[in-house]
């Protein structure tokens, strides 16, 4: 059975928020690390995408698959990115 996609994208923005360093200082940030794009920008990006979704779902819409795709497509980048900046430690 397939979960519903309202509940992947639930644990979609659990697991962000868990991960993201959305609560890193701009100087801890934005020090000598922004070499592969700016994260400081990517962050508020993804917290107001999670937002976004949130009062969406709070107010009834149910995301579908392509929506869900497009979250994790555009999460997955920004992690990378983070990692690349050295914001978050590589998981093996």
């Amino acid at each position: 059975m397939k979960p519903k996609t309202e509940v992947v994208m639930g644990d979609m923005i659990r697991q962000i928020r868990e991960r993201f360093p959305f609560d890193m200082s701009e100087e801890e940030m934005c020090g000598d690390s922004c070499s592969y794009g700016c994260p400081r920008n990517l962050l508020e990006y993804m917290h107001a995408e999670i937002s976004d979704w949130e009062q969406r779902m709070q107010q009834g819409e149910i995301p579908n698959f392509g929506d869900i795709q497009k979250f994790s497509k555009s999460g997955r980048m920004i992690y990378r990115v983070l990692e690349k900046n050295q914001l978050i430690k590589k998981e093996d």
